[in-house]
């Protein structure tokens, strides 16, 4: 999850895959250019968090939306 510490989205997100069990890694894209480089280039050059990546695919989920996040990583919308 490519994310920074001041993103609402990106808690929100955390929230709710840690309500439903799911593991995942935190990349701050402000202290790591080349992670920022990266959600810059998957996003058409915007600087779109949280943005997940899964089975070498990426996408981003700003504004947060738990109905997308659910069904991108296929994981239960209610915990």
């Amino acid at each position: 999850m490519y994310c920074t510490p001041w993103c609402g989205d990106c808690h929100r997100a955390k929230q709710f895959l840690r309500e439903r069990g799911v593991k995942f890694r935190e990349v701050n894209i402000d202290e790591m250019p080349e992670a920022e480089e990266l959600v810059l280039r998957v996003n058409d050059g915007r600087r779109k968090i949280p943005t997940f990546e899964t089975d070498g695919r990426y996408f981003a989920c700003s504004p947060f939306d738990p109905y997308l996040l659910a069904s991108e990583l296929k994981i239960p919308l209610n915990s």
